[in-house]
Parts: structure tokens; C-alpha cells; sequence
């Protein structure tokens, strides 16, 4: 018997809160999973459980291992996790629970030793922006964001209504800025609300809230 809300989660399939994983076979590669889950809202990783939402058990207490592994040495700062291991169709399953973070952004080690941050987006884990990782330390920071509207914040905030989006490059362009210019000001609009970032694997664009 699989349990009741394991069973909910395999017929809804992967999403931003859920991820299947058939094995663990590296603490790095699970670790971009954990951050990206919390830099969002949290989420689950249920091991033993093939793309397809089939079981297929772990394979030994390595996974665990792997698991506590990432949380604590792949994550910066270190990943909450919480284990609960399950008996599926005679299979040991283990549904690792990520809570959000409260100290965003969160890191993970890559398998180049470099720390990158990712979220979530949909089913998959996005390597995030330099305006997401601004916005995320400036949203955790104690200090509120204080906002003079210039002339400039008020064109962009016209032609986002007009167009219905804008990307960064077009930020730069439009109004003849650089880019650092354009992810400050760009920083400041999202930490107060005034616009919502929306990530793809190819772009990252940005609209009215």
C-alpha cells in the first residue's frame, strides 16, 4: 500500500513544490533541488519514485546519507530537511521535506565549486538572475526599501502598462541606461511590490503587479 497523501502527490505529478527522484547519486546535483525550493515556498523530494510517478525504491541508507549530505554541506545556508521514510508496493521510499527558507538566497555547490542560487520554477530549477538574488537579499535584510519616484521609474512603470511586459536588455535600450542602472532600479520596483518578476529557462521578464 502506498500511503494516502504519498499516492495524492504521485497522481499529481512533478510541479514547483514537488520532485521525484529514482536515485541520489550526487549530493551536488540534489542540492540545486533544495535551494531551489527554499528560495520559493518549500517543496518535496520523494526518492525512490521514477519520472513517470512509478516506484522504485531506494537502494540502500546511502540515500539518506546523500540527502543529509547536500543539506548540510551543498546548501549555504544550511537547508532544513526534514526525513520520513515510507513502505511502497514493498519498496522503502524516502519523502524529504524542504521548508522555505527564512534567510534567502539560498546556495548550492556546484560540482565546479562555485555557489550558484536557483529557484523553481514549474517542475524545474532555474539558475536565478542577478535582479532575483538582489531582490531576495534585499526582501531578508531588516532595512525597508525607500522609493523616490524619478521621472525615469515612472516611463518604465508607462510602457510595462503599454506593453504588457518588459525584459531587461529592453530596459537598457529604451531608456539609454546601463545595466547596472536598470537591476537597481529594477531591485527596488520588485521589493516593494510594484512588479512581478516572471522566470523561464530562456528569459526573465518583468510586469505590473
Amino acid at each position: 500500500m502506498i500511503p494516502a497523501h504519498i499516492r495524492k502527490m504521485l497522481l499529481g505529478g512533478e510541479s514547483e513544490v514537488l520532485d521525484f527522484k529514482q536515485t541520489i547519486s550526487s549530493a551536488a546535483k540534489i542540492a540545486k533541488t533544495m535551494v531551489s525550493f527554499a528560495n520559493h515556498k518549500g517543496g518535496t523530494i520523494l526518492v525512490g519514485i521514477r519520472d513517470n510517478a512509478t516506484v522504485s525504491g531506494i537502494r540502500s541508507e546511502d540515500e539518506k546519507y546523500m540527502l543529509d549530505l547536500a543539506a548540510g554541506f551543498f546548501c549555504k545556508p544550511e537547508v532544513s530537511l526534514i526525513i520520513h521514510e515510507h513502505e511502497a508496493e514493498g519498496k522503502t521510499i524516502l519523502e524529504a521535506i524542504v521548508p522555505e527558507g527564512p534567510s534567502k538566497p539560498y546556495y548550492a555547490k556546484g560540482e565546479d565549486g562555485k555557489w550558484w542560487v536557483y529557484v523553481r520554477v514549474a517542475d524545474q530549477c532555474i539558475l536565478a538572475s542577478k535582479v532575483t538574488i538582489d531582490v531576495m537579499k534585499r526582501r531578508s535584510g531588516e532595512k525597508p526599501t525607500k522609493l523616490q519616484y524619478t521621472p525615469l521609474e515612472q516611463q518604465l512603470l508607462k510602457a510595462i502598462e503599454m506593453q504588457g511586459r518588459i525584459t531587461m536588455p529592453e530596459v537598457c535600450a529604451s531608456f539609454n541606461i546601463s545595466r547596472r542602472r536598470a537591476t537597481r532600479m529594477l531591485v527596488n520596483l520588485l521589493s516593494i511590490g510594484v512588479l512581478r518578476s516572471h522566470t523561464t529557462e530562456k528569459i526573465e521578464f518583468y510586469t505590473l503587479a
